[in-house]
């Protein structure tokens, strides 16, 4: 398997926990944040950090995931919504629940879409996510 590039059948990926997916859709939206912001140009890393944490974090990702609701499809908004209503141990103190909860459903979305392989679709849904507060 390329786990830079998985192609995992759906019958695979919908056997994944939704806290499964929202850890892996949780490193795919920073790893997309970390490389938007290095695209860039050269920034010094406290920056790229300081950065990165403001679109990485529940509340942003949880106005992220606004943004998207009206363009996702019937299957892509099931699993946003499975996300969302996910039970959850604990929130981050810089957020509320229904932040947090939108924000697992954001990054399970992604995560779902990873496993999948449908990167295109990523790039698109991402673009939407961060063209709003950082012009992408």
């Amino acid at each position: 398997m390329d786990y830079f590039k998985p192609q995992m059948d759906i019958a695979e990926v919908n056997a994944v926990s939704m806290l499964g997916l929202a850890h892996i859709g949780d490193g795919v939206y920073e790893l997309l944040t970390r490389t938007m912001l290095c695209s860039r140009g050269n920034t010094k890393v406290t920056e790229l950090h300081r950065r990165t944490v403001a679109i990485v974090n529940a509340p942003a990702q949880a106005r992220a995931a606004e943004r998207l609701l009206p363009v996702l499809t019937e299957e892509e908004t099931a699993v946003f919504k499975r996300g969302r209503n996910t039970k959850v141990n604990s929130v981050p103190h810089k957020a509320d629940i229904g932040e947090y909860h939108a924000a697992t459903g954001l990054e399970a979305l992604f995560g779902w879409l990873y496993l999948l392989g449908r990167t295109q679709r990523i790039n698109e849904l991402y673009a939407l996510c961060t063209e709003e507060d950082y012009g992408t």
